[in-house]
């Protein structure tokens, strides 16, 4: 990729690589593509789909995803190690335009206790693995891992190395969430400064929230000379999570004043992707989550209130509409046919195959005989809990409960497993023990329970209940969300959604944090 113009700032996506290494945020091979179909038709540069060393499924997840882009470039991500780079190059063959992105640490704290290197062997090593990738690929980004805990002269002699061998990409990431927005914008000015080869690369910055400086360090970092930024849907990633997507498009474009930049993502794509990917990865966003969070937009305050009918502006620095919020509306009920309904998820931005689609269209008219009024949320829902049970190879067929002050609850529950139904029955302490209890009796696993959340997806008390679960065993996490207007059936899904998961993670053969290689 040629250098960006002055004004103009590459978006870099790395939801399905660094925003599912999140604790429980697996994705599926179905759930990737969705998430990658939807990037690359709201325009952001790069997709970064993987990590396809890590598993089988991650390169196939790359290769395919690189195979069906469009628009964006599709990046690999790499260790400093041959073997890892090979794979990565064979991953993204296929893309119109593909993308190594190899990296190795820096910093001293990370040169002595995971590398255990000297700072000349880590140069041999970036001078030998870039050119590598380079013979692979034209395309080829180079990380400085815990850049800004490298000492600046020999944070410039390395990327001065990586530019010669063949990168046209450098990413100075703040890997520990550490700086702050001055020195970060310092250190990419230094760099520019020291390194008599910086004009022939993009520079990239990449921020992790620790310190809730994610974003502002991102913006910081491009005052500074960088000119791409990465960052994921929903500020998705490890520990405190990335530098938000929508949070960076926004403030670019509401804030052109003093943010003279632009970039190619379409907003109004923004709350559909946030939506999305909350579902596959069965993390919801926060209320007042920014951009997209569900009281973004909410006034509660009288006076906010009263401004609002007078001028909008005077408490809404940016429209909803721009984002792509709707106002609630009721648009469908049990009357409303295959094709009203289809329509209806094109305008919602859902575009379902048609096995999907029939059982998304079943649920919905048994919904809306059982639900007074269906409004656009509650098909949302619907939808993306569709989405998230799709490829799953244990699911929930029936489920009675019996509960009452008595005790003890009873549930009896019928699974299907790989076609195969089964039914049990167990008691426990509540009605959700007891219907957890079940599912184990079905479904045999060591998995702990550390969070169970339960929320309304619209008013009244016929709104379906949205409920999030995540468990733990051995280490791996994994979150599963269900949706029901009952919330023992949208508890039951939600725990079989997140033991799926743990299936899922249970294959990863390579673990990230592996000491680099020689």
């Amino acid at each position: 990729m040629s250098a960006a113009s002055n004004d103009q700032v590459v978006i870099f996506d790395t939801t399905l690589r660094d925003g599912e290494q999140s604790p429980g945020a697996s994705m599926t091979l179905e759930e990737k593509l969705q998430v990658a179909e939807l990037l690359d038709t709201m325009g952001v540069d790069i997709i970064e789909a993987g990590f396809p060393i890590a598993s089988n499924g991650d390169f196939e997840a790359v290769s395919e995803i690189a195979r069906r882009s469009k628009n964006a470039v599709i990046a690999g991500l790499a260790r400093a190690i041959s073997a890892d780079i090979d794979r990565a190059g064979e991953a993204v063959r296929n893309a119109e335009r593909g993308r190594i992105h190899t990296f190795v640490s820096t910093s001293p704290i990370h040169l002595q206790h995971q590398m255990n290197k000297t700072e000349d062997e880590v140069l041999e090593i970036i001078q030998r693995t870039v050119a590598q990738a380079r013979n692979l690929i034209d395309d080829v980004e180079w990380s400085a891992m815990d850049a800004t805990r490298t000492p600046i002269e020999y944070l410039s002699r390395c990327v001065e190395a990586a530019i010669a061998a063949g990168a046209t990409t450098i990413n100075l990431p703040d890997t520990v969430g550490y700086a702050v927005p001055q020195e970060y914008r310092e250190m990419f000015e230094q760099i520019r400064a020291n390194v008599p080869n910086s004009d022939k690369a993009v520079f990239s910055v990449h921020c992790h929230n620790d310190l809730g400086l994610a974003v502002a360090n991102s913006l910081a970092g491009v005052t500074g000379g960088a000119r791409q930024i990465e960052c994921t849907i929903n500020g998705l990633g490890e520990r405190a999570g990335n530098a938000a997507l929508e949070e960076i498009v926004m403030a670019v474009r509401t804030r052109n004043d003093i943010l003279p930049y632009a970039s190619k993502v379409d907003p109004v794509y923004l709350t559909r992707a946030s939506k999305l990917v909350s579902a596959v990865s069965s993390f919801p966003v926060q209320y007042n989550k920014a951009i997209v969070g569900k009281n973004a937009f909410a006034h509660e305050s009288g006076i906010h209130q009263d401004g609002m009918l007078k001028n909008a502006e005077t408490y809404e620095i940016m429209r909803p509409e721009d984002v792509g919020v709707r106002a609630t509306s009721l648009v469908m009920g049990k009357h409303s046919g295959r094709h009203a309904f289809k329509d209806k998820l094109v305008e919602l931005g859902y575009d379902l195959g048609d096995n999907a689609f029939q059982e998304a269209f079943r649920r919905f008219k048994e919904l809306a005989d059982r639900k007074k009024n269906v409004y656009d949320e509650d098909i949302e829902a619907l939808v993306e809990d569709e989405i998230t049970i799709q490829g799953e190879t244990v699911k929930v067929i029936a489920l009675t409960v019996i509960a009452g002050t008595g005790g003890p609850q009873k549930a009896i529950l019928t699974m299907d497993i790989d076609g195969r139904h089964e039914t049990r029955e167990a008691t426990g302490d509540g009605p959700v023990d007891a219907t957890f209890n079940a599912i184990k009796a079905i479904w045999p696993h060591e998995a702990t329970l550390q969070l169970y959340q339960v929320n309304a997806v619209t008013e009244g008390t016929d709104a379906q209940a949205e409920v999030s679960v995540r468990l733990e065993d051995s280490g791996k996490i994994a979150t599963g969300k269900g949706a029901d207007t009952d919330t023992l059936v949208a508890s039951a899904r939600a725990y079989v959604s997140a033991l799926n998961k743990l299936a899922i993670r249970s294959q990863r053969i390579v673990n990230v944090d592996d000491a680099i290689a020689s």
